[in-house]
């Protein structure tokens, strides 16, 4: 009995640490999709590139949102010893759970497939809108910036694209100079020719190698402590009358 209300009284704990978290995630998210401009204003210009590269506004009120949930369903569950809400949580959990390892497995064995069908999209987007759309376009400056890369395989994809079009040159980070790591300006076709830099898509899979131990590490840390979470809401629900 004292071992049964011990992790009652944890995963309440736990619990409502997610859940407040969540609500955090979800008024931060609300607030940048909301009122864009005051957060940039209050975090500054990097903030502004972070907001473009992965909307992040939408991102927090979504990932706010699934905490919220769950950390309320484990929270009454385990408070209240309700049943239907503990079977939620695990369900919920789970569906994220397989997920993840769908996730993981589907970049592991079908990194080419993804590889060609992310082609197909990004390319002619960025043909299309690299220097006519500033918001397209910042998100791929602050990427290309960020990874060290140049466009999605390499420099021919901004070929035909607005910004050459207009100014006839690519890019400066598809001119990344080797020796000091700097981006170089013209980058005309010869220079980017010579310089070889390597596409995101590549570079983004190296980085995730490179860091695989890290990478593997967390990852694991997440799916522990999520079946952890599966195995003590089972519990709970298998010790209710």
């Amino acid at each position: 009995m004292q071992c049964f209300s011990f992790i009652k009284n944890m995963m309440v704990f736990f619990n409502t640490l997610i859940f407040l978290c969540g609500a955090a995630l979800l008024a931060v998210g609300i607030w940048v999709s909301v009122d864009g401009p005051s957060f940039v204003k209050i975090f500054g210009p990097m903030s502004s590139s972070a907001m473009q590269f992965i909307n992040v506004g939408y991102f927090l009120i979504a990932a706010g949102a699934v905490l919220f949930v769950l950390g309320f369903l484990g929270c009454y569950g385990a408070k209240s010893e309700n049943k239907c809400a503990l079977m939620t949580f695990f369900f919920i959990l789970l569906l994220i759970f397989v997920a993840e390892i769908a996730a993981a497995v589907v970049a592991l064995v079908y990194t080419t497939m993804a590889e060609e069908f992310l082609k197909m999209v990004v390319v002619p987007a960025i043909k299309k809108d690299y220097g006519s759309q500033k918001d397209f376009t910042q998100v791929w400056n602050y990427t290309m910036e960020g990874l060290k890369c140049c466009g999605f395989n390499n420099y021919t994809d901004f070929e035909d694209s607005p910004y050459f079009k207009e100014n006839q040159l690519f890019p400066p980070y598809c001119c990344i100079n080797n020796i000091n790591r700097t981006a170089e300006e013209p980058c005309t076709m010869y220079e980017a020719h010579k310089n070889s830099v390597q596409g995101c898509f590549k570079q983004l899979l190296h980085d995730i190698r490179t860091n695989a131990v890290t990478v593997g590490g967390v990852a694991f840390g997440i799916g522990a402590l999520e079946l952890a979470a599966m195995i003590v809401s089972m519990y709970l629900y298998c010790h209710l009358k």
